[in-house]
């Protein structure tokens, strides 16, 4: 019979750890957490500093008490749950849960599942370590207080089943500042001159981009401008003035840390932040690879380290030297150490064992596995090759006061490029790279090309985990649920990779930054971050960040709850006939926003879309112009008639007319641009 209990999260860790333990030891799987803190109710008792009321998770129960029979049967516990602070809570919990006070229990964790360190761990089993399951409790009720005491106000206000979060609204909040900002973009023209040159030995052309004149850039900003240049080029010699040739080295990337790791899986294999987790947690926890068993592919897969092990260290240049040859080994470089706090127990996202190539072990694995397996193995080789060389051509050519410049790069040496492609591809010019200062050069052709500035780019699941790692909002562990969030809730959609606010994203956000700023406010969260990183790090009580946080918010809440007073959600009647009733038709919120319902409800089940007028009668029939939304959400300005008319705009129309050409003037901000992409005119707008 087994002397020793090992107690993990889930069932395919516990396959992974059986194969390394003999039969002294039975690991049995929690299935994740066991307690947390009610759904029904707050769950917080705020006037006995914030004492938790935790409760077994339902369905838990048999699993505990199969878990408490195992328990009778040790001698020692073994808590070997994943090694973060969510892990060592679910450790902590089930301490309690399995009333192991008198036991004798030891916490182990390991950052890869392998032999030496499963076993390493057992050697240097430890207690639970408290600042991290305090750094833990103080997140979830944090978020549990501003969640459950914020929500019930947005029902109020809109309709129930919303939900508000600290992390997850200060996340939809700049996506729509961002949509607002997309909205009121101006554009503003600019235009670029190309010379196509001839060279005269060869007949070969080159292009050469105008730069300005031989003491200054220029931007040619209009039509006007351009011509001038043109009308002062007119028979002018091409001279190349100078030929410049320097080398220019390209260093390979650090292994991945949860954020970059979801911010290259999204631009490269395509996946949500959601999707890279999940196949993460699988490569971590343990694959059955033909002729090894199963084996964990992957170190921890949340973290924000760069580091990595000596032994990973010299086991990875081993392999470079082996497989690539001397030349491609970089050299032993001191990693920087993070300004940010760093679990240091933790290493960077890498291969456990370097020499399962991805392409040895294809079989075995799904295919999605297989592309993030591989995406993280080549990335982690990479990061211990030398630079790419490129030998970069550059060259200037004057032409009167004028000056054109042209340059190329030339892959020298691929470096740690031979393993890991990067997503911009250099552009070779042999015929640049050849060029002489002696070489003549006789204009064939000017080619000048109007522009105009392009408003911010939307964010995808990539740029929004980049920009909230920069902001110091949330965690590595965050990102991805907090995504997953705001798109369940329908406050966001996602189209072509690109993150969209919906209208109820809009209504929700507006009512947090009326009502509640500093929640939205990416400073005042960031700082919260930190103070439960001082938590984990033992330099700050747990509650006192409780203390210090609830008396200004439970203000600000009993504020908002006096503005916005005990409003009874009265639903609007409309003109509309219920076909089915004859019940005038009464407006309701659903996921997508607004649409038409019988009140009569649920004896009649007809609906309609909601289309809101606003005021302005369509340009091209007798129609009038609505609010529609795409079949994902997303909110346009359309003709009532549609489709039988297809009059359409992404912002919102007037009933103005441009002075111009008489198209239709559209809201952009706080100016009124004209609907004809031809026509420049713009002017403010008054109301």
């Amino acid at each position: 019979m087994a002397k020793y209990l090992v107690i993990v999260e889930s069932p395919a860790k516990a396959k992974t750890i059986k194969k390394f333990l003999g039969s002294n030891y039975k690991v049995e799987a929690s299935n994740g957490h066991v307690r947390d803190l009610p759904k029904s109710q707050l769950g917080v008792d705020v006037d006995n500093d914030f004492e938790p009321k935790y409760i077994t998770i339902r369905g838990k129960g048999e699993l505990l008490a199969k878990l408490r029979k195992e328990v009778k049967k040790a001698q020692k516990i073994f808590l070997a749950t994943d090694p973060d602070r969510e892990g060592e809570a679910i450790s902590w919990h089930l301490v309690h849960s399995l009333k192991l006070e008198d036991k004798v229990v030891s916490r182990i964790s390991f950052n890869e599942i392998t032999k030496n360190a499963v076993k390493n761990s057992i050697k240097q089993a430890r207690e639970i370590d408290m600042d991290l399951v305090d750094s833990q409790q103080a997140r979830r009720i944090l978020d549990r207080v501003v969640g459950y005491k914020i929500s019930p106000l947005l029902w109020k206000k809109i309709k129930k089943g919303l939900s508000a979060g600290r992390v997850q609204s200060s996340a939809l909040k700049l996506i729509c500042d961002r949509e607002e900002e997309i909205n009121a973009f101006i554009p503003e023209e600019y235009w670029s001159l190309e010379a196509i040159l001839k060279i005269n030995q060869t007949q070969e052309s080159i292009n050469c981009k105008f730069y300005g004149t031989t003491k200054e850039k220029i931007k040619i900003s209009s039509k006007d401008e351009l011509d001038q240049i043109v009308n002062n080029l007119e028979g002018a010699d091409y001279k190349i003035s100078e030929v410049k040739k320097r080398d220019r080295h390209k260093k390979p990337l650090n292994p991945f840390i949860t954020s970059t790791l979801q911010q290259e899986a999204s631009k490269k294999l395509n996946f949500s932040t959601q999707k890279t987790m999940r196949i993460a947690q699988q490569l971590y926890e343990g694959i059955d690879i033909e002729k090894e068993g199963t084996v964990g592919l992957i170190t921890y897969l949340r973290t924000d380290s760069i580091r990595i092990s000596e032994e990973a260290e010299t086991q990875l240049r081993e392999y470079i030297q082996n497989e690539y040859g001397e030349q491609y080994l970089r050299e032993a470089v001191k990693e920087k150490k993070s300004t940010k706090k760093v679990q240091d127990a933790h290493e960077a996202i890498r291969p456990t064992y370097v020499h399962l190539k991805p392409e040895n072990i294809k079989k075995s694995l799904s295919r999605d596995q297989f592309r993030l397996y591989q995406l993280i193995w080549t990335r982690f080789v990479a990061s211990r090759m030398k630079p790419a060389k490129y030998i970069t051509t550059s060259i200037k050519i004057d032409a009167k006061e004028y000056r054109f410049t042209a340059s190329t790069s030339t892959l020298d040496f691929d470096g740690f490029l031979k393993v890991y492609k990067m997503n911009e591809e250099e552009k070779e010019n042999k015929i640049i790279s050849n060029i002489q200062e002696d070489t003549k050069l006789t204009l064939d052709e000017l080619e000048p090309k109007q522009h105009f500035t392009q408003p911010p780019p939307r964010f995808s699941e990539a740029s929004l985990v980049k920009t909230l790692e920069e902001l110091g909002i949330g965690r590595p562990s965050t990102y991805a649920p907090t995504i997953t969030t705001i798109m369940q809730r329908r406050y966001i959609i996602k189209e072509d990779k690109m993150l969209f606010p919906t209208e109820l994203g809009e209504i929700v956000t507006n009512i947090m930054k009326e009502y509640f700023k500093d929640i939205v406010n990416t400073n005042f969260t960031a700082t919260l971050e930190k103070e439960l990183d001082q938590v984990e790090e033992g330099e700050l009580f747990w509650k006192e960040v409780l203390r210090k946080f609830y008396p200004d918010f439970i203000v600000t809440v009993e504020k908002a709850e006096e503005e916005i007073g005990d409003i009874k959600i009265e639903e609007e009647v409309t003109d509309v006939i219920c076909e089915q009733c004859g019940e005038n038709m009464v407006i309701r919120y659903g996921r997508h926003g607004k649409f038409l319902a019988c009140p009569a409800f649920p004896e009649c089940r007809n609906t309609k879309p909601y289309f809101e007028k606003i005021g302005v009668d369509c340009p091209k029939c007798d129609g009038e112009v609505v609010i529609r939304k795409t079949k994902k959400g997303r909110r346009y300005f359309g003709c009532e008639n549609i489709p039988e008319c297809d009059f359409m705009t992404w912002q919102k129309p007037t009933d103005t007319k441009c002075p111009k050409c008489d198209a239709v003037l559209l809201e952009k901000g706080k100016h009124l641009v004209c609907s004809d992409e031809k026509c420049n005119f713009q002017t403010e707008n008054n109301k």
